[in-house]
């Protein structure tokens, strides 16, 4: 009887738990995200802001970015949120909101609690590094138990697009903050403002990505595209023959470069698999406003029919990865490495576009930003508008994917918020 008075007395504190969670999610789900730019976060880090300071907005704002997009997972099909693997990154996320809402109102009285606070700020961060390739294997579980529509894969491409934003958005506030104030984490460049470079070279990680990828191409082809680079500098601010910086976070701009040469290598290298392979091109120009970065490959191109699927995270051209354990579970063939990298240039309001030549090849181009006080954060925002678009049974294209296919049609849906 004991024992069994025990269980109860347990089930009645998870049950009180679960109620004062899912309060505090509507409590802060009722809130907008606060938008940040490339600007803001570097005159706080280079201008003496302190940890203090970064703890009062971060104990309002991280869970306020997770109860918006907490809110529209619940939204998924029910068949999708009963996969198992969906299921643990909802588990991942509850747990990192109840974390974060236990600093509710605490003032930081001492060099102790903001320690505790950094701490926690990592072990969610480590939890969730595994988030993209579980969901991902969540929505391969759907497809090969219930099967996938159009509707539905529509509604999945329009929450995947928002839910991985929300992600690059929240893992942006933490890195910052436990670089900038975290003792084992200082960064080791000490130009760096957090993962932010005020002088980022573009042309060296260009470089950077490129002999990585040409690596990893031939290693699998044994052989490999040559680079060729062609800068341009025409900001009125600097000289022409200068190297072309900008300020941005250097891991961002390298992943988008990484994604944009494997895919040319590969295509370029099969292409011409009875030949030799031809250089691929890049061209970096520097304007006023935008920054450019086109990678030209000469593999054979694409029909422009199937352009648009390319951003589509149930579409890939590589083998679907074989089951294993989450934690080693690969991208490659999830068809996640362009859409990823698309949301990675939006973020600060950049782009990526495909231009394809079929039966040449394709130039892919990254946009950013110029001038970082215009490179505000893109979030998505949970409202009534953006909940509509899981109830309607009329295919629609997430902000990723604007031109219409044969398959797809183009319809309005919820605004992200810049």
């Amino acid at each position: 009887m004991k024992l069994f008075g025990c269980l109860l007395q347990n089930l009645s504190k998870m049950r009180r738990s679960t109620a004062v969670n899912t309060q505090w999610l509507d409590y802060y789900s009722q809130f907008h995200p606060s938008p940040v730019s490339i600007q803001q976060f570097l005159d706080f880090g280079s201008k003496d802001g302190s940890s203090r300071e970064s703890y009062t907005f971060l104990q309002k704002e991280l869970p306020v970015r997770l109860a918006n997009i907490m809110k529209e997972i619940n939204l998924l099909p029910d068949t999708l949120l009963t996969m198992p693997s969906v299921k643990l990154v909802m588990s991942w996320y509850e747990q990192s909101f109840k974390e974060l809402i236990e600093f509710e109102n605490k003032d930081c009285q001492n060099h102790r609690f903001m320690e505790n606070f950094t701490s926690t700020l990592v072990h969610i961060r480590n939890r969730h590094s595994n988030v993209v390739e579980t969901m991902a294997q969540g929505v391969i579980e759907l497809k090969e138990s219930h099967g996938i529509d159009s509707n539905t894969e529509n509604r999945i491409q329009y929450f995947l697009d928002r839910f991985y934003m929300s992600r690059i958005s929240i893992r942006m506030l933490i890195n910052q903050h436990t670089l900038l104030f975290g003792k084992k984490e200082k960064n080791n460049d000490p130009r760096h403002i957090g993962c932010i470079d005020p002088s980022c070279n573009v042309s060296l990680v260009v470089q950077d990505a490129y002999e990585n990828a040409r690596f990893l191409c031939e290693q699998y082809y044994l052989a490999a595209p040559e680079l060729d680079i062609v800068s341009r500098n025409n900001a009125e601010s600097e000289c022409e023959s200068d190297p072309i910086q900008i300020v941005y976070v250097p891991s961002h701009l390298y992943h988008m470069l990484f994604e944009l040469f494997k895919n040319a290598m590969r295509a370029a290298v099969e292409y011409h698999s009875e030949e030799s392979v031809p250089p691929l091109k890049v061209m970096i120009v520097k304007g006023q406003e935008d920054l450019s970065i086109k990678v030209a490959d000469q593999g054979g191109g694409i029909p422009r029919s199937k352009l648009d699927l390319l951003f589509q995270y149930m579409y890939s051209t590589a083998p679907q990865p074989a089951r294993s354990d989450i934690a080693t579970a690969p991208l490659a063939g999830y068809g996640y490495g362009l859409p990823l990298s698309r949301l990675y240039a939006r973020y600060f309001q950049g782009d990526i576009v495909l231009n394809s030549f079929e039966g040449y090849g394709t130039d892919a181009i990254i946009y950013l930003k110029v001038l970082s006080n215009e490179a505000n954060e893109m979030l998505p925002v949970y409202n009534k508008t953006a909940s509509r678009v899981y109830h309607t049974d009329i295919p629609v294209n997430d902000w990723s994917s604007p031109w219409q296919t044969n398959q797809r049609s183009v319809s309005s849906f919820a605004k992200m918020r810049c």
